[in-house]
Parts: structure tokens; sequence; C-alpha cells
């Protein structure tokens, strides 16, 4: 399984617009990159480690896939929109990890 993480900076003078992005840029992400999606979560920053620090990250978003291959067969065709649609939502380059996943909530379970 690989997991695709989109992750926002949390920048000065950067904007996020969690209307557009919630209702409009991941309802399209999820069309466009269809069953290759396994699962998916959306995420919102709230803090540090520290008590009343800023959070790393306004926001970030994380799809799993079977493969890199799958997620690269899914998202090639729809490229340019996608990443033409973050502009709508935000000023925030942001940065884009790919991992394997090691071990999941499923996979701990087997182990307790």
């Amino acid at each position: 399984m690989i997991s695709g993480i989109v992750m926002y900076p949390n920048t000065p003078g950067g904007h996020f617009d969690w209307t557009y992005y919630l209702n409009t840029h991941i309802p399209l992400a999820l069309r466009r990159l269809g069953s290759a999606v396994k699962d998916w979560t959306v995420e919102q920053g709230v803090a540090g480690m520290e008590p009343g620090s800023a959070p790393a990250y306004v926001a970030m978003a994380r799809f799993l896939f079977d493969s890199l291959e799958a997620f690269q067969q899914a998202f090639a065709p729809h490229a340019d929109e996608l990443l033409g649609d973050i502009p709508n939502y935000t000023n925030i380059q942001p940065t884009i990890q790919f991992s394997e996943v090691k071990m999941s909530t499923a996979e701990a379970v087997r182990h307790i």
C-alpha cells in the first residue's frame, strides 16, 4: 500500500480557503482518481507540539493507493486540471510525499 500525502506548510502570508478545498477540490480529486483511491483523509492543522504553538502544516490530505503505479496511472490524465486548481484555494506551495505503508490500524490489531 502506498500513501500519498499532500502537505500545505503554515507559511507567513499564506491563505487557505477551506470551503473551496473541502467542497470543490477534494471531490474533484476523488472523482478524477476514482477507484485507485482506497482510503483518504483531510486534516486541518490546529497546533504544534508546544502548547500555544502554531501547526507546521495548515492542511494535509492523505490518499491510499495499492501502488505508486496505480496512483500515477490515475493521476497522469488529470494532472494539469488538479494542479491547476490549487490557486483557487491557496497560495501555499504544497509538499508532496509518497510513502510505503509499513503498518496500519488493521495491521496493528493483528499484532495485539
